[in-house]
């Protein structure tokens, strides 16, 4: 299959920029922000330009109303170095974020948990008035006391105390995509469920997405919420939720693969056998195992919506150019 060179596909992104800059003004401000449509209005398909570079792999209706480009963005590392604190170059993770809008990706994902709460005001600040079309999700039921802890925090009140001031960094009325974070074993799963119900009546949420769940956690939330989404560990080397994505693919939920680059198998000393495949693969179509990576994901299944991170504009770029590899049915065989 032809894949095209750097060069080629920069050359490209131009001509798509400039299309989109003639057809939707560059920070038009989006339905759900403040000052935009009310938060009440009837659902809208978000306008998605099939041209743009990180369209090339299709779109994904989200709640069955919210369309996106199929490869997204997650917006962890554009903070600091541990997802802790300020950005060692504020300057270049305005661009990176930049940059992925020019290059078409309308989904972005973040948390308040990274930075924490940086990230979201990082997304305001490069960002805001948002370009129409841009679906920002965040996530809350986590919290960061020191760097090295990630504390899950399910309780009713905390969720509600989170998403207001997730509204409020972010500047918007209404979270198109909410999601629980993660389960908190301290918490009955119903309770946090249902936090995230009461606010979506209220209309501070569109959708609820749930993340970090097995399959019986994800019955507990389908059977008190519509679940449009659930952002789990998900790579080629890890697929532990596969039963998970199957569930998925059957009720047509979104699956957000989180870790998508495998990069901590890619770091270690035991080889992993599908990895190992996959990089062969690669060098033999001429592209990086992160593309490689990516390519294998959008291949796996057609509600895969991948976010990878990054905070230089250079790796965001290489990242988009995958959403035009496909797999063959062969290549997908000996990666297994």
């Amino acid at each position: 299959m032809y894949v095209t060179s750097r060069r080629e596909f920069l050359s490209s992104v131009a001509v798509t920029g400039a299309a989109l800059a003639s057809a939707v003004a560059p920070w038009a401000r989006a339905a759900g922000a403040v000052g935009g449509p009310n938060a009440a209005a009837a659902p809208v398909r978000r306008p998605v330009d099939p041209n743009a570079p990180a369209g090339a792999a299709g779109t994904l209706l989200i709640g069955g109303d919210l369309q996106v480009n199929r490869l997204g963005f997650g917006a962890m590392r554009i903070t600091g170095d541990g997802i802790w604190g300020e950005p060692r170059d504020a300057n270049e993770a305005f661009a990176v974020l930049r940059r992925a809008v020019q290059l078409g990706t309308n989904f972005i994902d973040t948390a308040d948990a990274y930075g924490p709460y940086i990230s979201e005001r990082l997304i305001c600040e490069a960002l805001y008035p948002y370009p129409r079309g841009l679906l920002i999700a965040t996530k809350g039921g986590q919290v960061r006391p020191r760097q090295d802890e990630w504390l899950a925090d399910g309780r009713p009140e905390h969720l509600r105390a989170a998403c207001e001031s997730s509204l409020t960094r972010l500047k918007l009325e209404r979270i198109d995509l909410y999601q629980l974070h993660r389960p908190d074993p301290q918490v009955p799963y119903e309770d946090s469920i249902g936090a995230l119900a009461k606010l979506q009546k209220e209309g501070k949420i569109r959708h609820i997405g749930v993340s970090n769940v097995n399959a019986e956690q994800l019955a507990k939330a389908r059977a008190m919420v519509s679940v449009v989404s659930v952002q789990n560990r998900y790579n080629v080397a890890d697929r532990s939720s596969d039963e998970v994505l199957g569930i998925c693919e059957r009720e047509q939920i979104v699956f957000l693969p989180w870790g998508p680059l495998a990069q901590a198998a890619q770091a270690s000393s035991t080889p992993n056998r599908s990895l190992v495949a996959l990089q062969a693969i690669a060098k033999e179509r001429k592209i990086d195992n992160n593309e490689a990576a990516l390519a294998w994901l959008l291949t796996r299944s057609p509600v895969m919506l991948p976010i990878p991170g990054t905070s230089q504009v250079k790796h965001l770029e290489d990242n988009v150019g995958a959403a035009k590899i496909k797999l063959t049915p062969e290549e997908m065989a000996r990666v297994g």
